[in-house]
């Protein structure tokens, strides 16, 4: 680059010194920008992968292939305009790498193939990936496989591709073999608490693309804002989806609203804006299942159509802009309007979104006003029902028959078992994965998502170090890579109705992109490995390390990661005579860590050592020679 500036100086020099004619000027600059340009492109040696999720099987070989400008691109078995290759070739372009798209396979050749012959062992997920001299090759049976492959791909390159323009890139051989393990691997937003624009969805939608992640819950509606258009109901939009703006105010501590305060906080996707992020998220290989709260969770319902409420429920619902609980707004149960009103809603949402699941919610109702209510009483003795669980399982089958008239399933939250459910309807497990367990054994299907594995929007390390987030919980990176959706307790047979996992995000405390984006990396990594790869394959060193790659990698794709955790934990093993070999962990790579056994004097954690039973030990951690936490003691 000094170089390149020395010209650009003797150009200089030459106009305004010696005065030569304009053309020789325009020559001069002409060889700026072409020594520019030389300069703009640069040669990278990828020395090794680091893949997330981990696939099935990655075996290096001799030799290497060099991907450059005069790369071709060929596609076996699947047109050039068909939505896998319309993608790769938009995404190589977008590297300035153009491919031209030739009629057979050739040396120095990017191959993406459909099998000729169905793969059973592959599925159709699963995909194969070969470098060697001539090129790489990424086979499957199906689009969606394909797809999966070209991630892997785009994680073989070098971790800056977004920032820096290659010329050549050097990739050692390899051959990949990859499936999942898992058929659900979803990833929740709550847009609710704080909505989130198009853009900031698709860019939700990408993340998920690049870990394999398939499944995208979208929690439209909640006390906090009701956030889809609905033609017939127009108040669950012109009301129902705004509030007063409290966002410069930490969540729980906002002052009230004013008299006549205009609402300014909200928004909601219009209908051609869903199906724009549908067809988004189709063009990514994921499915979008909306969740629509039934009966609880209504405030935005209520204030909107307060005939909605129970007939001897005289509160005012107000769209909510901080902590609601417990949570009492609930549509009435004994009143008809209450059903119309759900079935015309559903009548408008099924059409735009043509995954075969409604998530219609289900938890945290509080059934005080139904008990209150002369309806919804007498609505249970015509049912002759004995409890209130009763009564919200019936609103809930009442809306399952409906949507299953137009071929639709239903998922709820844990609490529909409480009243009976039926067979059709499948489970998300999120108190824990007792509810899970419970509906497996009765042969309903299952999403695990416990609370204490799975909600993202907990703490990720010490809150002393970290932004504001839901209180009095820790989910750390090392917490969810040690996830298994897979109860050992169930049968063979009933371990097939678990589905697979999620990781959810709520929002409360979440008013903005970067701050979620924030949250969900690089926690939503290790859920990603959590659901795709095989439980033999992971290993906590190799994925941490892989992490300080993909940290590069998001942060060059313009995402926001989180910190992590620099709390160090101990194992401890006794041995012979009666000592324990204490092994410090991090969550971090290039964490140090140092400690004390009572004397005060810290040492550098380098290997295990040894130490009377009884005695604490005092840490401190240090990244890029700054203390990251406090002094923390450890005791067996």
């Amino acid at each position: 680059m000094i170089y390149v500036e020395n010209v650009w100086y003797f150009c200089i020099f030459i106009n305004r010194t010696i005065m030569v004619k304009k053309y020789l000027y325009n020559a001069c600059l002409l060889i700026v920008l072409t020594f520019l340009l030389v300069s703009c492109g640069e040669k990278v040696v990828v020395d090794h992968y680091s893949i997330i999720p981990e696939p099935v099987m990655q075996t290096m070989g001799e030799g290497s292939f060099t991907l450059s400008s005069s790369t071709t691109c060929y596609a076996g078995n699947v047109g050039q305009n068909d939505p896998s290759i319309k993608y790769i070739s938009r995404v190589l372009r977008q590297w300035h790498f153009n491919p031209v798209l030739v009629g057979k396979p050739e040396s120095n050749c990017l191959q993406f193939i459909i099998n000729e012959e169905y793969d059973q062992e592959l599925g159709e997920e699963g995909y194969t990936v070969k470098v060697d001299k001539d090129g790489v090759v990424v086979a499957a049976n199906s689009e969606r496989g394909l797809f999966y492959g070209f991630q892997t791909f785009v994680q073989m390159l070098p971790e800056d591709i977004n920032d820096v323009r290659y010329n050549k890139i050097v990739l050692p051989a390899c051959n990949i073999k990859d499936y999942p393990r898992f058929q659900w691997r979803g990833s929740h937003l709550d847009v609710s608490r704080h909505f989130f624009g198009v853009s900031q969805v698709k860019k939700h939608l990408d993340l998920m693309a690049a870990y394999k992640l398939n499944k995208f819950h979208w929690h439209l509606t909640d006390d906090h804002g009701w956030r889809i258009e609905i033609s017939k109901y127009p108040q669950l939009n012109d009301v129902g989806s705004w509030r007063v703006d409290r966002d410069n105010q930490p969540w729980g501590e906002a002052d009230p609203a004013g008299e006549d305060e205009p609402r300014t906080n909200g928004g909601y996707y219009t209908k051609e804006e869903i199906a724009e992020i549908v067809a988004y998220a189709a063009e990514r290989y994921i499915d979008v299942i909306p969740e629509i709260e039934i009966p609880g969770h209504c405030c935005a319902v209520l204030e909107s159509y307060p005939e909605l409420a129970c007939a001897n429920d005289d509160t005012t619902y107000t769209v909510q802009f901080g902590p609601y609980w417990p949570p009492r707004a609930i549509l009435c149960a004994g009143n008809d309007s209450v059903m119309t009103f759900l079935k015309d809603v559903m009548d408008e949402i099924i059409p735009l979104f043509p995954y075969n699941y409604i998530h219609i919610g289900g938890d945290e109702a509080v059934k005080d006003n139904w008990k209150r209510c002369p309806r919804c009483k007498q609505r249970m003795k015509s049912l002759r029902f004995t409890d209130y669980e009763q009564l919200q399982s019936w609103m809930i089958v009442e809306i399952e028959k409906y949507v299953k008239r137009q071929g639709k399933n239903i998922i709820g939250w844990d609490e529909i078992l409480e009243g009976g459910v039926s067979p059709e309807a499948t489970v998300m497990s999120w108190q824990g994965t007792q509810g899970g367990i419970v509906a497996a054994r009765r042969g309903n299907d299952v999403i695990m998502t416990p609370t204490s594995y799975c909600y993202l929007n907990f703490y990720q390390a010490n809150p002393e170090f970290q932004p504001p987030a839901m209180p009095n919980s820790l989910v750390t990176l090392d917490k969810v890579y040690k996830f298994d959706p897979m109860p050992h307790q169930l049968t063979p047979s009933q371990q097939k109705h678990i589905l697979g996992g999620q990781a959810n995000l709520w929002t409360e405390y979440i008013n903005n992109a970067e701050m979620a984006e924030y949250m969900l990396l690089p926690r939503l990594c290790a859920m990603s490995e959590v659901l795709w790869s095989q439980p033999a394959l992971k290993n906590w060193e190799r994925f941490r390390a892989k992490v300080g790659h993909h940290r590069i990698r998001l942060v060059a794709n313009d995402y926001k990661v989180g910190t992590g955790s620099f709390r160090p934990w101990a194992s401890f093993e006794k041995q012979e005579d009666g000592k324990l070999l204490v092994t410090l962990d991090w969550e971090v790579e290039g964490t140090q860590i140092y400690y004390h056994t009572g004397d005060g004097h810290f040492i550098q954690y380098r290997e295990p050592f040894e130490v009377e039973k009884g005695t604490t030990i005092t840490t401190l951690s240090f990244y890029h020679g700054m203390m990251k936490e406090k002094a923390y003691e450890i005791h067996e």
